[in-house]
């Protein structure tokens, strides 16, 4: 056969459809939607990582990261719905093919020109605003594959368009797929010049796959739907529209707040954040498909028993068994995550609506986000949206509503009645319970997981106790005095007092950020300055490093400090000595400035400059040179390690004095830097010391911690005579030097683990 008679065009057409009308059409959509999502969630981690130099290690980064992008995956789902609407799919297929060649010219990914310094407040909008300049056109043409490549396939004529929804687990794999590779394989394999290379080849290979589709999009009349909706073409309500946006919205939110509980109030840990959204996006995989992995009735059948234990522990001592409280949330997560997306997968429209079905569920995935991601840091002091997110999930449960609203507040309201009471006593009174309430109190949530279980199957009445239960969990703080709780950007931070009120507290979630004591052993108030106390205490390491290196010179003019914590490092002061503190947290610096919260400050160094930023920059901004810079900014679980690279470290010593010494508080029970030290080290000239005290005891009474610590010097007489009990640090070959473009957290955390 001639090419007059069969010519190019006619031979395109013949070949799409054939793709439309074979079993490839499935294979090659699901691909193509694979590749897309896995570009999709690469891009978040890999971009976060460009601009932790900007901002820092926060956890809270990653919440602010995944509001953006839910805000871009809305504006990409309505792009879709738009031009859905207003061109057949082949002439839609080709002006999206046209948008990602413009995405194509703005590659490979980097930070956009013109962003420098955060500002010291807005943090979060100036982030949302350096990613939308950044990454914004990328993500949004990547966010419109999903819904328009469904849309197209329902349009096919393939035997099986008529439920295009199932393709939905093919692009819920691909970001789970990305979720997972980036921290265990990308990140401690590839620079960032590397990772950012690799994505535009796949980016490259998504267009070759989108050209394939666009010659099969609409070659066919498409087949009438071989699945009953629960809406027809004409038959969605508002109403329909509205319970879409809730149940996206319920289980968007409750990811962010899940993982912030986590991190912070139970056993934060490097890539604990990964396990909730990786389950979050398997519950789409699970669901979204005509025979899905756990019957829904089961689902709603679990759910009770996982909310149960939850409702009785949650805000009170949920990390007094960690690894429980961990298993406990995860699996109550997934199941609330599993009931309403089940819910709303149920719900789902006549595949002529998909688009629109994606673009209220995608609004509801940014309300979610921005309730628990942006707005409830500033409404809550603790993590107050996490019990919230909970219960509303419950309203999820069939059956909720079925007599109406009156009756369904009826049910609850004596519940919710005795919680209101309950929660005016926990707002007015903050002082330490009666110890003899605990056991009542245990007895009651005893009592009350009973009455729960025997209502399991009257939802309303089940959400009424639930919100008993998060209440005296709430009320009930056993073994602490709460004196304050305040919540910023970088975390929740708490105050209390121990031991009787001996001893107060400063904890960043999990981790401990300082202590002073109050009260001698007699029960007498502490008079004149507090002495040091944890990794800062007389005739340790810390004070020990500190006292060599200041006679090793006859004294310090000017000392900076990055991390202020409570201000403990304050009280080694001397005098004339000039001391600053570099600080991220403006939260942090109120509580160290205050005298009624901690007096290191207040007692030790009143006229100290507090410089509020990220180190990494505003420490290269000051105008001053320093005889000792100590880096005491790594012993929380989220550390910020573009603090610990060869560029940081070269920045440090354009700051230090000829003879200046450098100490790096390394103290973290998940990662062991001290290679990564040894490299930079080498890498800049320099003589590093190390030294691991173990002999401190029992935290409780004697307020002294474990310190691993790290002094770097150009010669080894700057450090003074270093006593025994310190190493030479060798630089380590089997761990890659740390730099802006290269660094391995996992590594790391292996190496404490399991050994070098």
């Amino acid at each position: 056969m001639s090419l007059l008679e069969n010519p190019p065009e006619r031979t395109l057409q013949a070949l799409g459809r054939d793709v439309a009308e074979t079993n490839v059409a499935p294979v090659l959509y699901a691909t193509t939607l694979f590749v897309s999502a896995l570009l999709l969630f690469s891009i978040q981690p890999m971009f976060a990582k460009m601009v932790l130099p900007k901002l820092g290690g926060a956890p809270a980064v990653w919440s602010v990261a995944m509001v953006f992008f839910q805000t871009v995956l809305l504006a990409g789902y309505a792009y879709a719905h738009l031009l859905g609407r207003a061109w057949p799919p082949r002439r839609a297929a080709l002006a999206h093919l046209a948008l990602i060649a413009v995405t194509a010219l703005t590659l490979p990914i980097a930070i956009a020109s013109g962003w420098g310094a955060p500002p010291a407040t807005g943090i979060a909008f100036w982030l949302f605003g350096l990613f939308a300049a950044s990454i914004g056109l990328p993500f949004f043409t990547l966010s419109a594959s999903a819904p328009l490549l469904q849309s197209w396939f329902a349009a096919s004529g393939h035997r099986q368009a008529g439920n295009p929804y199932v393709l939905y687990a093919a692009s819920n794999l691909g970001s789970f797929a990305a979720l997972l590779a980036y921290p265990a394989l990308l990140e401690p394999m590839l620079t960032l010049k590397m990772q950012t290379a690799a994505w535009s080849v796949g980016f490259a290979l998504l267009a070759l796959l989108m050209a394939a589709v666009a010659l099969s999009a609409g070659r066919s009349a498409p087949v009438a739907a071989s699945v009953v909706h629960p809406g027809d073409v004409a038959g969605v309500t508002v109403a329909d529209r509205a319970r879409w946006i809730v149940l996206a919205a319920i289980p968007s939110g409750l990811v962010i707040a899940v993982t912030a509980h986590l991190t912070t109030d139970v056993a934060a840990a490097p890539f604990l954040w990964v396990i909730p959204l990786a389950l979050y996006l398997l519950t789409f995989v699970a669901v979204f498909r005509e025979r899905p992995w756990i019957a829904h009735s089961t689902v709603v059948r679990l759910v009770p028993f996982a909310v149960i234990p939850l409702a009785v522990n949650l805000i009170g001592n949920s990390s007094a068994f960690w690894a429980v409280a961990i298993v406990l949330n995860l699996v109550a997560f997934t199941l609330l995550t599993l009931l309403c997306h089940g819910e709303l997968y149920a719900r789902r429209p006549h595949a002529q609506r998909l688009t629109e079905f994606f673009l209220c569920t995608s609004f509801g995935g940014v309300i979610g986000g921005a309730f628990a991601g942006l707005f409830a840091p500033h409404i809550f002091s603790g993590n107050t949206e996490y019990p919230i997110l909970t219960l509303l999930a419950l309203l999820a449960i069939p059956g909720a509503f079925a007599g109406g609203l009156r009756k369904a507040l009826v049910e609850a309201l004596p519940w919710l009645l005795a919680s209101a009471a309950l929660g005016m006593i926990w707002y007015f009174v903050s002082s330490q319970r009666p110890a003899a309430l605990d056991l009542p109190i245990q007895i009651g949530l005893n009592l009350l997981a009973v009455v729960m279980l025997f209502q399991r199957h009257r939802p309303m009445r089940f959400f009424g106790l639930a919100v008993l239960g998060f209440m005296l969990t709430a009320f009930w703080r056993p073994g602490f005095v709460p004196v304050e709780t305040a919540r910023s950007f970088f975390g929740v931070h708490k105050v209390v007092e121990i031991n009787d009120g001996k001893f107060r507290l400063l904890s960043h979630g999990s981790t401990i950020h300082g202590a002073q004591r109050l009260r001698n052993e007699d029960g007498t108030p502490v008079q004149g300055k507090p002495v040091p106390q944890m990794y800062y205490n007389p005739g340790g390491p810390y004070a020990e490093a500190i006292e060599s290196a200041r006679a090793a010179r006859g004294g310090f003019d000017r000392v900076a400090v990055v991390g202020l914590g409570t201000g403990t490092l304050a009280c080694h002061q001397k005098q004339k000595e000039r001391w600053t503190f570099f600080e991220i947290d403006p939260e942090v610096i109120r509580i160290a400035r205050d005298p009624a919260r901690f007096e290191f400050l207040s007692r030790c160094a009143p006229d100290a400059e507090i410089v509020l930023g990220d180190a990494r920059l505003t420490l290269a901004a000051s105008p001053d040179r320093y005889d000792l810079i100590v880096l005491d900014a790594f012993s929380s679980d989220a550390i910020p390690a573009h603090l610990l690279t060869r560029e940081a470290f070269s920045a440090y010593l354009s700051k230090l004095t000829p003879h200046g010494v450098i100490i790096v508080h390394i103290t973290n029970r998940h990662l062991d830097l001290a290679p990564e030290l040894a490299n930079i080290a080498q890498s800049q000239g320099l003589e590093a010391y190390f030294k691991q005290d173990t002999s401190a005891d029992d935290f409780a009474t004697t307020l002294k911690a474990k310190v691993r610590l790290v002094v770097l010097a150009r010669q080894p007489t700057d450090l003074g005579r270093i006593s025994e009990g310190w190493t030479h640090l060798e630089p380590d070959p089997s761990s890659a030097l740390w730099t802006d473009d290269y660094s391995n957290i996992i590594g790391a955390m292996l190496r404490k683990k399991f050994g070098s």
